[in-house]
């Protein structure tokens, strides 16, 4: 299968090439020239475990890559070291038209770790296959779960260094530390005076400054990227919307060919592109109802057809989603536009010159087919936490919150009752301020608010947050977004 560009429709790569370039020579990101279909394998996958599933969905897309090679690298990928549940990506049953899609179990408790134990093994292969000499340095923008778990994915991995800039007052407590905390000879973390669109465009900026890129060459190296811009870091995340259908229909819950819905938290978009690109291949799906917090850019993309990123930014407690430009957007323009590289590169360039695109009407109506959305407030967020515990005893981080009470809206203004899978992004504990207040308890600062949240909810603390207890932070530059490029230049000449 071979890649192109949103925003070119005549250049074509291989997979390998395509994850080490990360992202186009004209700023667009690679798509897959067509979807394999799996409808008539699901049966087949139910019995199989989540590494074997996941290794059967990537193959089809890999195909310069051999199924051995993709077994290997799922199956040091997904296994219970890393992961301290043994089916990697459980269901939680809440009733028997909700489960929530548990996507931190693993190394650093968010569902990046889908991802990102998957991308470094993608990337190194991909070096080799190109025939690679150069070392890679990998950028990362992270509005604060990427940032952990690509460094923890990449650390110390022979050939590649990995740097990541984080906004400085945008991150939790724990996963400020969880990077500042990062070992590894081979990494860097940098906070950036701003937020996460701040940090993100300044990445971008990077990688599409010529003079740099030759620079480095010269140097012997070359960037690439770990965000979900990246096709390899895309890629395993469709995995596990097919794995929770599997899971469904397994239990008994449905029956092959009835249609789920599935409510995704989002902000950069990617999480619920998969879902997405999940049902391009034939996987039933209703509504993919995205779920924004007052960040609401993207559900009000859905519902007008406007994108405009010319507003308010907010500073919410839900701070993954903190984000007014979602970079994976472009890639569904570019599938419902009937894969139009000159309409979304038009509306590309408008949004770069005037922060604002309005989508035809016959691409609104393509969008509104598959997607549904909702918006939710901090209030709201922190009334969900605390009636999930009260009524289920049920403890949801805040991300996860904003997608329950939008499915709870949608269902109430739809009287929509297909099953829904909430997917869940983070571990309670991640955000254990947040949390704590939700659940009205006066709390401190610091690490042992993690003790203090198992305590009132009695969930147990994630064995690689408790191990953050005493871990000095090794990086604590903060630079303004024009400074970041020096930053780079200065790690790699170290």
């Amino acid at each position: 299968m071979l890649y192109q560009s949103t925003r070119e429709s005549k250049k074509k790569l291989t997979a390998a090439k395509a994850i080490v370039q990360g992202l186009s020579d004209d700023g667009g990101l690679f798509v897959p020239e067509t979807f394999p279909q799996i409808f008539s394998q699901i049966n087949d996958l139910v019995p199989k475990p989540y590494k074997e599933r996941a290794a059967y969905v990537m193959s089809l897309y890999l195909d310069d890559f051999s199924f051995e090679e993709i077994n290997q690298y799922t199956a040091e990928a997904y296994n219970e070291t890393g992961f301290d549940d043994a089916t990697i990506a459980p269901l939680h049953k809440l009733d028997d038209n909700t489960h929530f899609l548990e996507l931190w179990h693993g190394p650093t408790c968010a569902f990046k770790d889908m991802a990102l134990q998957m991308l470094p093994r993608l990337l190194t292969a991909s070096l080799r296959k190109t025939e690679e000499k150069r070392e890679v340095c990998v950028l990362v923008a992270t509005s604060g779960d990427t940032g952990k778990a690509a460094l923890e994915g990449f650390c110390d991995v022979p050939g590649t260094r990995i740097m990541v800039f984080y906004p400085s007052e945008g991150v939790s407590q724990i996963q400020q530390l969880q990077m500042t905390t990062q070992s590894g000879k081979n990494v860097n973390v940098v906070a950036v005076e701003g937020n996460f669109d701040d940090a993100q465009s300044g990445v971008k900026a990077i990688f599409s400054d010529e003079a740099l890129r030759c620079a480095l060459s010269d140097a012997g190296f070359f960037l690439s990227s770990a965000n979900s811009i990246n096709w390899g870091r895309l890629v395993p995340q469709i995995a596990y919307y097919i794995s929770a259908y599997c899971d469904l229909l397994g239990s008994g819950h449905i029956k092959l060919g009835d249609k789920i819905n599935f409510c995704v938290p989002t902000g950069n978009f990617g999480n619920i592109l998969a879902a997405y690109y999940a049902e391009k291949m034939g996987l039933p799906i209703g509504k993919l109802i995205c779920a924004s917090n007052c960040n609401d850019v993207l559900t009000q993309f859905i519902d007008s057809g406007v994108y405009d990123r010319n507003r308010q930014f907010f500073t919410t407690i839900s701070p993954s989603m903190d984000i007014l430009v979602s970079s994976n957007l472009e890639r569904l323009l570019f599938e419902a536009s009937g894969k139009d590289a000159k309409i979304v590169s038009d509306y590309m360039s408008k949004l770069g010159s005037n922060g604002k695109y309005e989508v035809t009407e016959s691409l609104k109506s393509e969008i509104a087919r598959i997607f549904a959305s909702g918006m939710c407030s901090e209030k709201d967020t922190m009334d969900t936490i605390a009636k999930a515990l009260n009524n289920y005893n049920y403890l949801m981080d805040t991300h996860t919150a904003v997608a329950y009470k939008v499915l709870e809206d949608y269902r109430e203004s739809t009287g929509d009752t297909t099953p829904t899978v909430v997917v869940s992004t983070a571990s309670p504990f991640k955000f254990c301020d947040s949390v704590l207040d939700a659940l009205k308890q006066p709390h401190g600062d610091g690490i042992e608010l993690l003790q203090q949240l198992a305590e009132v909810s009695g969930a147990s603390v994630p064995a690689p947050l408790s191990e953050l207890k005493g871990r000095a932070s090794r990086f604590s530059d903060c630079v303004a977004v024009d400074k970041m490029k020096g930053e780079v230049v200065r790690f790699l000449k170290g």
